[in-house]
C-alpha cells in the first residue's frame, strides 16, 4: 500500500527547512544590532580594582594643588615662626641672666669696696705722739695707742665699717668710743668733748661718730686713737701699721 506526502498549510516543516530558518533568524537579528546587544555586557565587563589589585589614579585640578601648597607653606612659616620666637625668648632671658649675674658681681664688688675702704680719723691732721712712747703720763708706761692733733670740738670719724660696742666714760680716757670693725678688730677713740653714736649702732666709714676734747686724763686737746684685737684694754697693736694695711697714709 503506497502512502503520499500530506501538502498545504498543516504540513509541518521538514528538519532541513527549521534549521535554514534559524539560521537566518540570528542573522538578521545580528544584522539589526540586538544580537550585539545582547552580547555586549559580557563582552565589556571590566574586573573590579580589589580584583586586579591596582589603585585607581585620582588626578586634582591646579586650583586644588595650589590651595595644598599655601597650607603647606603657611604651616611651615608658623613652625619657622614659633621657632623663632623661641629662640628669642631663650636669647632674652640669657641676657636678663647675665645681666642679673653682671649687677650682683658689681653689689658685691660695692659692698667689699665699702667695707675695706678706711679713713683716718681726723681729716688733714698729723700724729703728734707716736706708739708705744715711753713716759710716766701712761699708767703701763708706754702709749697703747697713737695721738692725733686735733683743737676741741674737730669732727671725728669712724675709720671703717663696724659697730659700736662702747660709747660712754672710759676712766682715763675720758668720753670714748669703741667700734668692732667688720673684719673682727676694733678701734678706740677718746678724749672725746661729744659723742655722736650709741651702743649697737652700725657706723659706715667716715661717719661723724664725736668730737675731740681733752675729757679724761689730758695735757690739752687731741684725739687718742687706738687698733685692738679686743674690745680691752691692754690688747692694743701699731695703730699707724693697721691705718696703712688698710690704705690709710698716716
Amino acid at each position: 500500500m503506497a502512502f503520499s506526502c500530506a501538502t498545504g498549510k498543516h504540513r509541518r516543516p521538514s528538519r532541513m527547512k527549521r534549521t535554514t530558518a534559524q539560521a537566518a533568524g540570528i542573522a538578521a537579528l545580528t544584522t539589526t544590532g540586538v544580537a550585539g546587544t545582547l552580547a555586549a555586557p559580557a563582552l565589556a565587563a571590566e574586573p573590579a580594582a580589589e580584583q586586579t589589585g591596582l589603585l585607581p589614579v585620582i588626578s586634582i585640578d591646579d586650583s586644588v594643588a595650589e590651595e595644598i601648597d599655601a597650607q603647606a607653606k603657611a604651616q611651615k612659616e608658623a613652625a619657622d615662626q614659633k621657632a623663632a620666637e623661641e629662640a628669642a625668648r631663650k636669647r632674652a632671658a640669657e641676657q636678663a641672666e647675665r645681666v642679673r649675674e653682671a649687677r650682683e658681681r658689681a653689689a658685691r664688688e660695692a659692698e667689699r669696696k665699702r667695707l675695706n675702704t678706711f679713713v683716718a680719723p681726723i681729716a688733714g691732721s698729723y700724729v703728734s705722739t707716736g706708739y708705744r712712747t715711753g713716759g710716766t703720763l701712761w699708767s703701763s708706761g708706754s702709749h697703747t695707742g697713737i695721738d692725733f692733733h686735733a683743737a676741741s670740738g674737730t669732727t671725728v670719724h669712724a675709720v671703717g665699717y663696724g659697730t659700736v660696742v662702747e660709747a660712754g666714760w672710759g676712766g682715763a680716757y675720758g668720753n670714748q668710743v669703741v667700734i668692732r670693725m667688720h673684719d673682727g678688730s676694733y678701734t678706740q677713740y677718746g678724749h672725746l668733748s661729744s659723742l655722736s653714736v650709741s651702743v649697737g649702732q652700725q657706723v659706715v666709714t667716715g661717719q661723724q661718730i664725736g668730737r675731740s676734747g681733752a675729757t679724761g686724763n689730758v695735757t690739752g686737746p687731741h684725739l687718742h686713737f687706738e687698733a685692738r684685737t679686743t674690745a680691752e684694754y691692754g690688747s692694743d697693736m701699731d695703730p699707724v701699721a693697721y691705718l696703712r694695711a688698710h690704705g690709710v697714709t698716716v
